[in-house]
């Protein structure tokens, strides 16, 4: 057995069906012997894309995403992948070939100091050093990715590694790091405090992040909500923590989130911000969320609790064992009038759409199509505009929404359905984005056509950099700079070059039987919806 081997027999024994990658002669060995597995090879147009490809399989199977590229601009490629996974909490394993060990640091052909690179945007880097410590390097490297606050681990194998012979094989069972104890259990004083205040509260709040669907407490919660009639509201990593509609759900916060859930943020007398990071998109003033009430912040990740606002109840653990622990605790207590003030609000605080009848409406097309796809549907929202619309008013019922929420990596749809409905075959996806990041990555049709990937994309085309050219209409007055889309690809010409079926949609006449016919079969699919260049976000 050699170094190459002993990867690919550890990726095994974690479990892994797909390494989604792009090769060179620095990662050769590993892709050789992964000829001898049954784990599935995905060749990727573009090394980020592998990264965000891994990201999907993530979400949906709640185990870290496997990629592997080869060294130099391989590596530093897959950067952005990596810091997208990073920002937004998702595990993931990637493997980086590297050159001769004897010649690190010499500047030879393809070189690139990737542990060094990406120093910021992971967990934990590896360089292997002997190929007899890859058994235990693979087993930290899956266990830091997926405990604690989740994400990416980065492991750079140089070849001559990846080639040596390994004396003896021995995949750990456990894993002891000394300086890496997460908490995931919360501390019972702190538990029984917030029991506290919700018996004096009035006004209670929940405002659920991306951290309660990466712990599967979403159901936790929603009893919790249920059986006390407390209101939640979530950032846009949290959407899906309760289906749109829930009685008890009053929507998105943050800049682009609904008016009704910010004032429920502002007048709430407790608040209780699980698994989120109070970062600016989602309280741009932190000061108003402490400001007169009780502010109780759950995160597994002890460095987030009190960087941007000071809560009155800081409270360390996993999402799902302190929501299971407050289903232990008894306490009453009536939010009836609260909760009639804040449907009063959803009602009279809906900002309304004046859509020019030409084109095709994206809040409306995007409420109607998200309405009939499957109930389990995975739905995933680029950026820009688009995923603003898409956060507004895509219904989400026993299905997933995915995005970029933390980094707003433009391109992250397309290659994010695929690893997303290779994880869950039988699952219905859908990528809907922009005509600016479609075509950051639009050589993923390659990949789809390949490997028989059924995603189903959609591209709201605008002809600009939509979100751009909103800030620069009221910024600079109408004062545009560089987001400009001419020149942009006929899209049914594309689709046909890989063999895919088109349609296009350009006003809402035909909406419903063309949506229908979108969603029919489970085949790929690409629908243009053509959209008003001056629509703007509301």
């Amino acid at each position: 057995m050699i170094g190459a081997d002993a990867i690919i027999k550890c990726l095994e024994a974690e479990g892994v069906t797909t390494v989604f990658g792009y090769p060179g002669v620095a990662i050769c060995p590993f892709y050789n012997s992964i000829l001898e597995s049954d784990i599935r090879t995905i060749l990727i147009r573009t090394e980020q894309n592998a990264a965000h490809a891994a990201s999907g399989m993530a979400r949906l199977t709640g185990k870290p995403g496997v990629c592997a590229v080869t060294s130099g601009p391989g590596a530093t490629n897959v950067i952005t992948g990596i810091a997208t996974a990073f920002a937004d909490s998702i595990p993931l394993v990637c493997i980086t070939g590297q050159v001769n060990s004897e010649l690190l640091g010499s500047d030879v052909f393809q070189e690139a100091d990737i542990t060094g690179a990406v120093e910021s945007f992971v967990k934990y880097s590896y360089l292997v050093k002997d190929a007899n410590d890859i058994p235990r390097i693979m087993k930290e490297a899956f266990y830091i990715a997926n405990t604690g606050r989740k994400g990416p681990v980065l492991i750079d194998v140089p070849i001559d590694i990846q080639n040596a012979p390994v004396s003896k094989f021995k995949y750990p069972e456990e894993v002891s790091l000394r300086t890496y104890k997460p908490t995931v259990k919360g501390h019972a004083v702190q538990i029984h405090k917030v029991i506290k205040e919700l018996e004096k509260a009035k006004k209670p709040l929940i405002c659920a992040g991306g951290g309660v669907l990466l712990s599967e407490a979403q159901g936790e919660l929603q009893a919790f909500a249920e059986g006390h009639r407390i209101p939640v509201v979530s950032t846009m990593m949290g959407i899906g923590v309760m289906p749109t509609d829930h009685p008890l759900y009053f929507g998105m916060v943050g800049n682009n989130g609904k008016a009704y859930a910010n004032r429920a943020m502002s007048e709430c007398d407790l608040l209780i911000m699980v698994g989120a990071r109070v970062a600016d998109r989602a309280v741009n003033q932190p000061e108003l969320i402490t400001k007169d009430k009780v502010l109780v912040h759950i995160d597994v990740d002890p460095a987030e609790i009190g960087k941007n606002a000071g809560p009155t109840i800081p409270l360390v653990g996993d999402a799902k064992h302190i929501f299971n622990d407050f289903a232990k605790e008894e306490f009453a207590g009536n939010y009836q009038e609260w909760l009639d003030c804040l449907k009063e609000y959803s009602v009279s605080m809906v900002k309304k759409r004046n859509p020019n009848p030409a084109y095709v409406d994206p809040a409306e097309f995007i409420s109607r199509l998200s309405l009939k796809m499957q109930e389990d549907a995975v739905y995933v929202a680029d950026v820009g505009q688009n995923q603003i619309w898409s956060c507004g008013y895509a219904k989400v019922r026993k299905g997933k929404f995915m995005t970029s929420g933390g980094m707003g990596t433009m391109g992250y749809s397309i290659p994010a359905a695929m690893g997303a409905k290779l994880a869950a075959p039988g699952r219905q996806v859908v990528a809907v984005c922009g005509d600016g990041s479609f075509q950051m990555s639009m050589m993923e049709l390659a990949t789809i056509c390949q490997h028989r990937i059924p995603v189903k994309i959609i591209v709201l085309k605008n002809n600009y950099l939509g979100m751009v050219r909103e800030y620069q209409h009221f910024t600079y007055k109408e004062r545009y700079s560089v987001v400009d889309l001419s020149g942009s690809p006929d899209l049914e010409k594309l689709s046909a070059a890989y063999g895919i079926p088109f349609l296009r949609l350009t006003n809402m006449e035909k909406c419903d039987e063309t949506i229908d016919a979108f969603l029919k079969d489970d085949v790929s699919m690409l629908l243009e919806c053509i959209i008003d260049p001056m629509d703007i976000v509301r």
